[in-house]
């Protein structure tokens, strides 16, 4: 499925992992301030903060998977499947499709104070972006440089969680993933002592045995606890591309590769593209399954004052380079 993380050092970090069997033809998409949006119930937006992420574009608007805009939010949707609950509008809330979710928190949100209360007005919508687009099942994180949440609308309603450390990933809902890392408070990046018995001579027969017992799965849950986990113990110098090439190390904790995940269909889940975007510059960053280079789209060399969006098809083969 997916995992998001984020990571500062001199500069603020936001990225995501997109694990599935297909892309829909993603592309790295800049939303300048006067594209409209127009939302469903909620009338148009025709004027907003620039963003860049990436989007699937369907009859010229962007669907994002994840962006961030020119005040140094971030904000992505992440699968939930089974959980989430979207519902019929409601008066007196700020009815929002889940598809116009990240444009309406991004367009006007420049903190996670902020868009801790626009989500605090707001009432999803049950409505599928088109017939051949139908309903996705989602929460999100939002984060700034000072805090970072979980969106969930289930059952109950919409719940907004703190989230301190930074990580999603898909199932169970945020409350149980944050609840499993009490299993694993013994982890330490050193290597272990022995206290398994009284008496019992136990010895390291290896380097390297610091972080024994972080699972290695490919479940939501396992991928959970090994990005926090690697993220809250992560060091790198503060410069970009040390900052970035750590952050791509986070996440590659948990790259899927083809084959270790197979569908019900005989399909298998793949890291289709992993995401890390300098929110301080405006700067996103990727790679794809077949291109481990990482490539770059700096939003402040378009004309963010324009009204068409900016496309970025992804580079998707693997480009080596030839040493001799």
């Amino acid at each position: 499925m997916c995992t998001a993380a984020t990571y500062k050092t001199k500069d603020f970090y936001f990225g995501r992992t997109l694990d599935y069997e297909f892309s829909y033809g993603d592309e790295v998409t800049v939303t300048p301030r006067n594209y409209p949006f127009r939302f469903r119930q909620m009338g148009d937006m025709k004027t907003h903060y620039a963003m860049i992420g990436m989007a699937y574009i369907a009859q010229d608007y962007p669907l994002y998977y994840d962006a961030a805009n020119e005040r140094g939010l971030g904000m992505a949707g992440l699968n939930f499947v089974g959980n989430a609950a979207f519902w019929d509008q409601k008066e007196g809330r700020d009815n929002i499709a889940q598809f116009e979710l990240i444009p309406w928190i991004l367009g006007q949100c420049a903190t996670v104070k902020e868009a801790r209360s626009l989500v605090e007005k707001m009432n999803l919508l049950n409505v599928p972006f088109s017939e051949e687009l139908p309903l996705s099942q989602l929460h999100w994180i939002i984060a700034d440089r000072e805090e970072c949440i979980t969106v969930e609308a289930v059952a109950e309603g919409i719940r907004i969680y703190d989230n301190p450390v930074g990580v999603l990933t898909n199932n169970p809902p945020f409350d149980k993933q944050m609840f499993a890392l009490n299993n694993y408070m013994y982890l330490s990046p050193r290597s272990p002592k022995n206290t398994f018995g009284e008496g019992l001579e136990l010895q390291r027969y290896s380097r390297g045995m610091g972080a024994i017992g972080l699972p290695g799965d490919l479940s939501s849950q396992s991928r959970f606890v090994k990005v926090a986990f690697t993220k809250m113990n992560s060091r790198s110098g503060d410069g970009e591309a040390e900052s970035v090439s750590q952050f791509f190390h986070i996440l590659g904790s948990v790259d899927q590769q083809r084959g270790c995940c197979e569908l019900d269909d005989g399909k298998y889940e793949i890291t289709l593209y992993t995401s890390c975007c300098n929110t301080d510059r405006g700067v996103y960053y990727y790679t794809t399954y077949d291109n481990h280079q990482i490539t770059a789209v700096d939003m402040h060399r378009e004309d963010l004052d324009g009204s068409r969006l900016v496309r970025y098809p992804l580079v998707r083969g693997e480009q080596i380079r030839m040493q001799n």
